[in-house]
């Protein structure tokens, strides 16, 4: 492997593909043949990122080729383990971006290698390159935060990564959603933002667990997500509007429970119930109620997830407060869910139905009915009892990365529905849809055929016409053509110079 060693500088484009394709072709026969094709790999990637590789995607092929090629294949662990240490150690950000960038495409594919980064102590060393990054290199800073979310949504985190959080780094990625607050397509947001659900996440699984767990550490850990928002959340309102509009848009399962456990926490807790500017929270429920109704049957997890939220929700947020907003849509999407009167829903499980009652039993949904439907409920306020249980509940369930959340309109119900109707009409997307269409649920009708009678009376199918027979000759014959006009036979009378025609009709001749 010493031509490895010796590789000349490429110039071109060309000679960069080139001498990458070399590279990754070359056989590796031992571990020191194996350590100078990657360096060698490392080294020339990471030149030629400034200069050849403008985009992410360009940095993705050259790791999807080392991926694909027989170093990897006849040695993955040796070659994820070399890579994974150099993480650890290296401090150039261009050889960073290209480590990391192998690393977040090894991960997606196979989840070991996130398992790994973990064991080794990655999330670490990704913590102290997000914090010192930011400033010097957008391109890697937005790869790392795409590393730690993904790594940290596949595998649970130790106690001591948690313990490594503390409120200034949290509070440094806030700070980024609002500086970037201008520019909502910027690429930045989102993936600040789904770091600080993947840590909400982690924290809400190890407060539950040490609560179980006889060999939990002693010191309890603190959510400092939830923290930060405690105490500075006038300062971090975008993030608030942010999460609200992911979720309205969102379709992918993971990310869609990731946002609710967060609004889970937030409305259950006494500092941070009224984080949401109002409008907001009117914005959340028409999101929640059209996600509710789209749900198909057999998504029960997400379904409770949903139910879960919107009983604080309506308790202790500012939609408590008069003039209550969509009262009686409310009131109709609990009806709906208990399967009352509607063909169209399944019969609820006992999990969803005592999920409705919690819900159905806040007081001012019936303030002006007396007689309401469920009397036994309790009031609305959820106990501490409830909360505890629902908060380990709703730390547990989780989703497979990528799984897309169904909609009720691609169900085999609505399939059939729409066979029936004779619609050849495509369902239109859940985020366009309004809450008052979609919380009927009612079937397309067809359109009415044309009719075939006149004014009531059947018509008779006109007989097709092969052949014109007429006067039975069996061919056409041409009408008569219409006479010449009549013309009229006078004889013109010569009158000479003298003669005067008489009255009587005698002729009579004036001599001058």
């Amino acid at each position: 492997m010493a031509d490895l060693e010796e590789v000349q500088p490429v110039q071109t484009e060309e000679q960069f593909w080139l001498a990458l394709q070399n590279i990754i072709s070359a056989p590796a026969t031992c571990h020191e043949s194996l350590d100078n094709a990657l360096r060698a790999w490392l080294d020339l990637v990471a030149n030629g990122r400034d200069r050849f590789l403008e985009s992410e995607d360009d940095i993705a092929s050259c790791s999807q080729k080392l991926l694909e090629c027989p170093i990897f294949a006849e040695n993955c662990e040796y070659v994820r383990t070399q890579i994974i240490y150099s993480l650890l150690q290296e401090d150039e950000l261009a050889p960073l971006h290209v480590i990391a960038n192998f690393l977040l495409l090894d991960g997606r594919s196979d989840e070991k290698t996130f398992q790994r980064m973990v064991s080794e102590g990655c999330f670490g060393r990704l913590l102290e390159l997000i914090k010192t990054c930011g400033g010097c290199d957008r391109r890697l800073h937005r790869l790392l935060l795409e590393l730690m979310y993904e790594m940290s949504r596949i595998e649970r985190l130790r106690p001591d990564d948690l313990h490594q959080i503390d409120d200034g780094f949290v509070i440094y990625l806030f700070q980024l959603i609002e500086s970037l607050s201008d520019d909502a397509h910027d690429p930045y947001h989102y993936p600040v933002i789904r770091v600080l659900l993947v840590l909400n996440e982690q924290y809400m699984v190890a407060s539950t667990s040490a609560a179980v767990s006889p060999v939990s550490p002693s010191a309890p850990l603190t959510n400092r997500v939830v923290k930060v928002l405690s105490m500075h959340g006038d300062d971090f309102r975008t993030f608030g509007e942010n999460i609200i509009l992911l979720l309205n848009r969102e379709t992918e399962t993971s990310l869609q429970l990731l946002i609710l456990k967060l609004l889970y926490l937030l409305f259950t807790t006494t500092a941070t119930c009224e984080y949401f500017y109002t409008n907001d929270l009117r914005v959340l429920l028409d999101v929640i109620i059209r996600n509710l109704l789209d749900l198909p049957s057999e998504m029960n997890v997400l379904r409770h997830t949903y139910l879960r939220v919107l009983a604080p929700l309506l308790s202790h947020t500012q939609l408590s407060q008069p003039p209550h907003y969509k009262r009686e849509q409310i009131l109709s999407l609990l009806e709906i869910l208990r399967g009352s009167g509607n063909t169209h829903f399944l019969p609820p499980e006992p999990t969803t139905l005592r999920l409705i009652e919690r819900v159905w039993s806040t007081p001012w949904l019936h303030e002006d009915d007396a007689d309401s439907l469920s009397p036994k409920s309790p009031l609305g306020s959820l106990s501490l009892s409830q909360t505890g249980s629902t908060v380990s509940i709703i730390a547990n369930v989780s989703e497979k990365p990528g799984v897309q959340t169904p909609s009720r309109k691609t169900d085999g119900e609505a399939s059939k529905t729409t066979e029936a109707n004779g619609s050849g009409e495509e369902p239109k997307a859940v985020g366009h849809r309004s809450p008052q269409q979609g919380r009927s649920l009612k079937p397309r009708r067809s359109l009415p055929e044309v009719p075939k009678h006149r004014h009531g009376v059947p018509m008779a199918p006109l007989p097709v016409i092969t052949a014109l027979h007429i006067n039975g000759g069996g061919t056409k014959k041409s009408p008569p053509k219409l006479p010449p006009p009549r013309r009229l036979k006078t004889k013109l009378k010569t009158v000479t110079l003298g003669e005067v025609p008489s009255v009587g009709g005698t002729n009579s001749t004036t001599h001058t």
